[in-house]
Formats: C-alpha cells, structure tokens, sequence
C-alpha cells in the first residue's frame, strides 16, 4: 500500500492510496455470481442434475421407442420438457442444496456480515443460476438439433416461460433451503426432483394418468413450463397465456415466502 502523509499545525492526518472501503455495489454482485457460478460447475453433484441426467434423458427416449409420446417425432415432444427440468434442476434442486450446506457450515451467516446486501447476494445466485441455465440450453439446443428436432413457435414466449418458471422455482428452491436443515434439503430436493421427472409431463404425457390427477398435475411448475414450452416450441402457440399465468402465481408466492421465512443461521 502506498502511504503519504501531511503534518498541519493541529495535528497528523493520513492519506491513503488505495482508499479502504467495499468495493461498488455492481462489482461485487458480478464477483460473487462468478465465484457461485464456478462453485456449481466444479460440483459433481450438481453436474450430474443440470447436465448429465436431461442429456441422457434426451438422446435416450429420442433414439428409443420405450415411451408412447404421441403424433410426431419423439424429440419434439422430449426437447421442451427436457428443457424445462434443466431449469427446474439449476434454479430449484441444485440452489436448494447448494444453499442449505452453505446456511449449515455459517457461509450465509458470514457473507450477510460482509459488505455485500443480503438482497444482493441473492441475486447473485441469481445470476449464477440464469449464466448455467443458459449453457444448459444451448448444450440441450444443439443435442436436439442433431437429433432431428425442429421447433416452431415465438421466441419471446420461450424466453418469458424459462424467466417466470426460474423465478418460480428458485424462490421454492431458496424457501426449502432457508427453512429445513441442510440434509432434509438434500432429501427433498432430490425426491421432489424425481417425482415431478415422473409426474410433470417431462417425459410422459399428462394425458397418460387419469383424470382427477391430470388437473392436479397441470397446477404444478413443471408440468406449466413443460406444456407451455411443448405448445409453443411443438405446436407454434403464440403465448401460453394459461401456463404463464400459473408460473406466475408459483413465482410470486414462492419468493414472498422465501422472503419472509428464510433463515441465514
């Protein structure tokens, strides 16, 4: 550190270069979403959730005929549903269990002493969440294309889907993590991952369960992001104003929650 000082008649005062204090709020809202981001990449774990498991997902029920997917190539039904639980598994399931180790081992109590806002480190994560989401959707993208895919629909209507069902799901994945203890998130993340894998419309049609489950199913995050990402992506829909809507409700609800009943300690 370079030092230089002055003497007046009342007294010494210092002056130093470069001045101590927090760095600008922007720079260390980026420098916090790259060291979370490089965390998530380098976890095998998590690796394993958003990248591993919708790829094999999608080459294998493309390439096989084991599931009954309708008119039409199996990998226009498959893409937008894989699609959809890559961001369920980033935004929901891998923040839910990246955050309940970090509130366990006090790095949540120790960033909130920081000079980084709490509101700040969280969107932080959110950013974090947004930079894989994106890297999963062009690595899914490409794979799609190779297999035969070939979507339809208005950008702009995919685009406001995966914004409204990663806020809906990051505020449930931080409303878990903030709540319950570090390994009964780790439980519940993953168990709610496979239920809505079977049960959202992600691989099997929601027309194959009966009825009373269909509009219990329709209701749930997955299956509004995965319908309306398949309405607009397979079918050319213009907006899913109906999936929308529900993501909507799911994403208001679940980050007021998360807002008022997360724990830091």
């Amino acid at each position: 550190m370079t030092t230089t000082s002055t003497t007046g008649s009342t007294g010494a005062t210092g002056t130093y270069a470069p001045r101590p204090g927090a760095a600008p709020l922007g720079r260390m809202i980026a420098a916090q979403a790259v060291l979370e981001t490089k965390m998530l990449l380098r976890n095998g774990e998590q690796l394993l959730l958003t990248v591993i498991i919708p790829t094999l997902l999608l080459v294998l029920f493309s390439s096989v005929d084991i599931i009954d997917t309708g008119a039409g190539e199996a990998v226009d039904f498959l893409t937008p549903g894989v699609l959809a639980l890559a961001v369920m598994s980033t935004a929901f399931t891998g923040q839910a269990i990246a955050t309940g180790f970090e509130r366990r081992y006090g790095v949540l109590k120790r960033l909130a002493a920081s000079p980084l806002p709490r509101w700040a480190l969280m969107t932080a994560k959110t950013a974090s969440v947004l930079v894989t989401e994106v890297l999963q959707i062009v690595l899914l993208t490409v794979i799609a294309f190779a297999l035969g895919w070939s979507p339809q629909g208005n950008p702009a209507a995919v685009l406001l889907l995966l914004v409204l069902g990663t806020a809906a799901f990051s505020g449930l994945g931080l409303l878990m993590a903030g709540t319950l203890k570090a390994e009964a998130t780790l439980a519940a993340a993953n168990l709610v991952f496979l239920l809505l894998l079977v049960g959202g419309g992600v691989i099997v049609p929601l027309d194959r369960f009966p009825d009373a489950a269909q509009s219990v199913l329709g209701l749930l995050p997955i299956s509004a992001l995965s319908d309306g990402l398949r309405d607009v992506l397979q079918h050319g829909a213009a907006m899913p104003w109906g999936d929308l809507g529900i993501l909507a409700v799911w994403a208001a609800a679940g980050l007021a929650a998360a807002g008022k009943f997360f724990r830091w300690e």
